[in-house]
């Protein structure tokens, strides 16, 4: 079941999804942009709006962790996503019914969304000298964030889902040092896409919600399985990879994510994974395997080293088997560090052998890529360059799909 979609035709008081013209547009890309390259513009956007919101309505505080930095660097990356995407407004009401849905794990409804409207509008023209700001803004401003607030309080109080599910660990299996795979079977199924990602909660770190991508698809039995790479100086992927423990019950919030095939496009994929950024990209590809009909799909799998290739024999299992999937190892480096002693597998003959380079840069070698739909999944540092090195190869940049980087 695909849960990446609208909110529905129309969003709040008669916001309807044409509702924004190029000019409003145009003049909020343009404002934003300006908070973007001023220094500690993030950081004053977000710092104004809790300040603000928490001044207004100080019951508010509770439904919000202790430390607010994950969740305003949330808040920013969100914004930056609708605003780079405002001519794509299925995709923009999509990505917010799905923030309002998921963040109901906090307790958060629709009235707070509604009361939150005033403390936006304040953050971002605390950005702004007053002399610069001017009505138009105000009014632009003003039109996005009832289309925002609208939506996201809509999807909150009409979703029949559970706001979060339980689940238990039954296996935890340690790949390398620092990456670990985690299994799990919830208390029920829950109605994922391939290619999802979810919020969720350990009981080592209480209130502290992290998204992790499904590494395979939704099935009747609510099994689950999760690939995490510690994170130096993180709170919460230190304790999955090296704390968990079968019988742990975690906490899982509504899917979120739009990365999926379009199987009636006719085009054939491209999918770019590093690291565990492989994980969504191996569950459409399990999924796709179901089935008797499949455009072909070329996947790059990348990695520093060539262990962090950590999964390339399931993905080999899977190319040997399904003769429109076509895998392509690479690494950075051609040697495993001196602290790895496992050898690296082989190939199984006909496959592709594993290339050396910079991930982006190998791919764009291969051409611009423009007969196919394009999924990149890894890090936010990973997809930038990988797009940006595609798009320099010629790659039109609508045909690109990732994530929010949040």
């Amino acid at each position: 079941m695909r849960v990446f979609e609208s909110a529905g035709t129309e969003a709040g008081d008669g916001l309807t999804r044409d509702c924004l013209d190029p000019l409003v547009i145009s003049r909020l890309r343009a404002s934003f942009s300006s908070i973007v390259s001023t220094e500690h513009g993030h950081h004053r956007l977000t710092t104004t709006f809790y300040a603000t919101l928490f001044a207004e309505h100080p019951e508010f505080r509770s439904l919000f962790p202790a430390a607010l930095d994950q969740q305003s660097h949330r808040l920013f990356q969100a914004l930056q996503f609708v605003i780079d995407n405002l001519e794509d407004v299925d995709r923009v009401l999509g990505f917010l019914g799905q923030l309002g849905r998921d963040h109901r794990k906090y307790g958060v409804e629709g009235r707070h969304y509604f009361a939150s409207g005033h403390a936006l509008l304040v953050a971002v023209q605390s950005s702004f000298t007053q002399a610069i700001w001017t009505p138009s803004l105000t009014a632009a401003w003003t039109e996005l964030l009832d289309l925002l607030l609208n939506t996201m309080a809509d999807a909150a109080d009409n979703d029949d889902l559970p706001a979060a599910w339980g689940a238990t660990v039954v296996d935890h299996e340690r790949r390398l040092d620092d990456l670990a795979i985690v299994r799990l079977e919830t208390d029920s199924p829950i109605p994922y896409g391939a290619g999802q990602y979810l919020s969720v909660q350990i009981p080592q770190r209480p209130r502290m919600w992290r998204y992790l991508s499904a590494a395979i698809p939704a099935n009747p039995y609510g099994q689950l399985e999760f690939h995490v790479r510690r994170v130096s100086g993180g709170w919460v992927s230190p304790a999955i990879v090296n704390e968990t423990q079968v019988g742990d019950r975690w906490l899982l919030s509504s899917p979120l994510g739009g990365l999926e095939v379009d199987r009636e496009s006719g085009q054939d994929v491209l999918m770019i994974g590093s690291g565990t950024g492989i994980a969504p990209l191996r569950a459409q590809v399990m999924e796709m395997a179901m089935r008797s009909n499949n455009p072909r799909v070329h996947m790059f799998v990348g990695g520093k080293y060539p262990c962090d290739l950590y999964d390339i024999e399931t993905l080999w299992h899977l190319s040997l088997s399904n003769p429109w999937l076509t895998v392509v190892p690479v690494s950075e480096e051609d040697e495993d560090p001196w602290w790895h002693t496992t050898p690296a597998p082989e190939a199984p003959p006909g496959l592709h052998q594993r290339l050396q380079g910079q991930l982006g840069r190998v791919v764009a070698r291969f051409g611009s890529w423009a007969d196919r739909q394009i999924q990149i999944s890894g890090s936010p540092a990973m997809i930038k360059t990988t797009v940006y090195a595609l798009q320099g190869g010629g790659t039109p940049p609508e045909l690109i799909r990732h994530d929010p980087l949040i």
